[in-house]
This record gives C-alpha cells, structure tokens and sequence, in this order.
C-alpha cells in the first residue's frame, strides 16, 4: 500500500512538472508571438538610418560627420518625443480592444495621428533652422552646414515617424503584429537595395542615400495603409470619422505627458 502510495505521488509530482514546463513553453511562445514582430520593427526601423549612415560614409567623411551630427542631436531628440507620444496611442488603444470597443480604436488612432502631426510640424523647424542652429552650438562651419543639408532630408522621416509609431501601436493592441514585422523586415531589404542601387551603382550622393531611405520607409507606411484601409482591420476601422477632432484634449495630455516620460 504505501508503494502504491508513493508511486502515486511521484507520477503526481512528474505530472506537475511536465504542466509547469508545458505552460512555461505556451506562455514563452505567446510573448515572443508579440515581442518578436515589435523587436523586429524597431531594429529594423534603426537599422535603416545605420544603413544609411555605412553608404553615406563612401561619399565623404565630411557628409558623414554632417549625417551622424543630424542623427545624434535632432533625429534622436525628435524620435524620442513622439515614440513617447505614441505610446498614448498604445495605451488608449489597449483599453479600447479590453473593453471590446473596438470602434473606438480607429478613432483613437485618428487622434493621435492628429495630434501628433501638429507636435511634429512645431519641431519642424529644428531640421529647417539646423545649420544656424549648429553653428550657435559651436559645430564647425562645413559640418554644420553639412548636418543642415541632411537635415532638410530628414524632414519626409519626422512625418514617417508620426505614421509608423502610431500605427505599430494601434496593430500591436489588437495582436496583429506579425504584420508589422513583415513589414519592417521587407521595407529593410528594400532600403539596402536602393542604397547600393543609388550610391555605388548610380553614383547619386547624397540624394541617393536619403532618397533610400525616404522611399524605404514611406514604402511600409502606405503598405501598413493598405492593410488597414483594405479592410484587414474591419473591427477596429471603420472609416475616417468626425469623432476624432472631439475629446482630442485628453489624447493631448496623455500624449504629452507621455512623450515627457519617455523621453
């Protein structure tokens, strides 16, 4: 009897084990499910501008000093505030999709887009104004005005910016985020290519580097576009509504305050 006893026990305690091991294995699969397309998304998003920074390199030193002085100051300052914006977006978004107000995602969404198109159109003129701005910090006078000629380059990417944060946020509240990892992966590809055609192959310079780099990451936006004006998000889109220019004081304090936050 106690043979019997402890057998049990031990087929019980073998059991346990193997359910522990089992959820652990379900649970690593549904956030990797979820962490693998955003990780994906932002190495690629940042690897696009290091792309970028490796062909601008074999146009000449002093473009890439000018391109890193652009990057480390006003395109990381900028990034910073609307990823942190944007993060309202995720978050007014998860509360919708938890409450199955899924209508009002899309209204969300609209706001934010909103919202942060006037913030990006006020820090605007950090990239129009950047060559005065950089010989007021004391930047040498050819880096400057290199850094200022890339800036005004870089003004298609604060826009780009606005689209892809929000829009990664509002897909990634309802779990479709394989489709923002192929996408970014497939916009990555593109840019690598273009960078190689123009540059090496064409010769263009610089306009070559940074139109890549525009048409590679507009490329996504219109395709993240498609697939939601396509009609794969019916739930959470329902068409471009009035709504959104109601209650958008809220979404600007969250966003606001967001953006300081993370920033």
């Amino acid at each position: 009897m106690d043979n019997n006893m402890e057998e049990r026990l031990l087929s019980s305690e073998a059991d346990s084990t193997s359910n522990l091991k089992g959820r652990i294995w379900d649970e690593s699969k549904k956030m990797w499910r979820v962490a693998f397309p955003a990780i994906l998304s932002r190495v690629t998003s940042y690897g696009m501008l290091v792309v970028t920074q490796i062909f601008v390199g074999h146009i000449s030193q002093l473009d890439l000093s000018g391109y890193a002085l652009t990057i480390n100051v006003i395109v990381l300052f900028v990034n910073g505030i609307l990823l942190g914006m944007s993060s309202a977006t995720e978050t007014l978004c998860g509360q919708a999709f938890g409450a199955k107000q899924y209508h009002m995602m899309g209204i969300y969404l609209q706001r934010s887009w909103i919202v942060d198109l006037v913030v990006a159109t006020i820090l605007s003129p950090l990239f129009i104004f950047a060559t005065p701005l950089f010989k007021l910090l004391g930047q040498e006078d050819d880096i400057a005005i290199a850094a200022g000629n890339f800036s005004l380059w870089f003004l298609p990417i604060l826009y780009y910016f606005v689209f892809s944060m929000t829009i990664q946020m509002y897909l990634q509240a309802q779990l479709k985020n394989m489709i923002i990892g192929w996408m970014s992966a497939s916009s990555f590809v593109l840019h690598v290519l273009l960078s190689w055609i123009f540059v090496i192959k064409l010769n263009l310079g610089i306009p070559g580097a940074m139109g890549a780099l525009i048409i590679s990451g507009w490329s996504m936006i219109i395709g993240l576009f498609i697939y939601i004006f396509g009609g794969w998000c019916p739930q959470t889109w329902t068409g471009f509504s009035k709504a959104a220019f109601s209650d958008i004081l809220p979404v600007v304090k969250l966003s606001i305050s967001s953006g300081f936050m993370l920033w």
